[in-house]
């Protein structure tokens, strides 16, 4: 009886590890990764020939102000319209074709805040990658480029532009589901791990 009792024990501690792990993996893949980290234009995906709202996020990661931001724009994205920001003030730069190409905003953003800069842009007509320079000045001079590749310590933000298709949004809506689907379910599983276990009638 009491090897009996020391095994179903061991069973239940090897459960709840389990479980745990469960629950941290869930918890993993359904928090997003911190990109917010890093001069980001949301959306990272988006539809070829589509009028789309895209929003410059930029976080102040110094102990001084950010003073200044710039933004320049891809070939084959044309920029129609910018929203207001309270407190920036917006200078566009156009080429010879009075073509949008970049964007500079100036103001004043403290340490430890963030701030979304939206305008709307028409993409491509094809499948393609989009990288948006963008560049941060801070109150102390310092200027810092998020314009190098996937994976360096200052990554230019890319969208990717592909054609919409209907069970493709399907998929995708399903996609963004399933890691708070996975972690409810971890979660689930540790309740059920943790739980005492049913008396058993004395042999």
């Amino acid at each position: 009886m009491r090897r009996a009792f020391r095994f179903e024990h061991r069973a239940r501690h090897r459960r709840i590890a389990l479980a745990a792990a469960a629950a941290t993996l869930g918890l993993a893949v359904s928090v997003p990764t911190l990109s917010w980290a890093h001069a980001v234009v949301f959306p990272r995906e988006s539809t070829t020939g589509a009028y789309e709202k895209y929003v410059l996020r930029v976080p102040n990661e110094k102990a001084v102000a950010t003073t200044r931001v710039e933004l320049f724009f891809p070939r084959g994205v044309r920029v129609t319209s910018f929203a207001d920001v309270a407190g920036w003030q917006l200078e566009v730069e156009t080429d010879s074709a009075k073509a949008i190409t970049a964007a500079i905003w100036t103001g004043t953003l403290p340490p430890q805040r963030f701030i979304e800069f939206p305008f709307v842009a028409v993409n491509p007509k094809t499948d393609t990658t989009l990288s948006w320079p963008a560049y941060q000045t801070y109150a102390d001079g310092e200027r810092v480029e998020w314009s190098g590749p996937e994976g360096s310590k200052h990554p230019a933000s890319v969208t990717k532009i592909g054609a919409a298709t209907v069970a493709g949004d399907a998929g995708g809506g399903h996609a963004r589901w399933v890691p708070w689907a996975a972690f409810a379910l971890s979660l689930v599983s540790l309740g059920l791990a943790i739980r005492k276990p049913e008396a058993r009638p004395a042999a």
